[in-house]
């Protein structure tokens, strides 16, 4: 029983700042990788949806990303508005036209 207890508490005591250090920049580095994916999966998405890809850039801000995701989310796409345009007769789009 001696054995073990000296086995578990033979270690240096300046090792655990170190472990600390480590840790922490591990963490660090993660969220700092992680957040780069993100940022460039909402650039992405905005600019397949019709957008400025820099509106993307606005996730990082505490309140205007949950504001941009409403809006992303209800909004009326770019893209959708020129697809409809095209899924229209072409008589249809002469008048809209003529009316603009």
């Amino acid at each position: 029983m001696e054995l073990i207890t000296l086995a578990c508490t033979n270690h240096s005591p300046d090792i655990v700042p170190v472990f600390i250090i480590l840790f922490v920049m591990f963490a660090i580095f993660a969220g700092l990788i992680a957040t780069v994916i993100k940022i460039f999966i909402t650039c992405k998405i905005f600019s397949k949806a019709g957008y400025c890809w820099a509106l993307g850039l606005l996730m990082l801000v505490p309140i205007a990303n949950i504001i941009m995701a409403f809006y992303l989310a209800f909004a009326d796409w770019p893209v959708l508005k020129e697809l409809r345009q095209l899924k229209q007769p072409a008589s249809q789009r002469g008048e809209q036209q003529q009316k603009s």
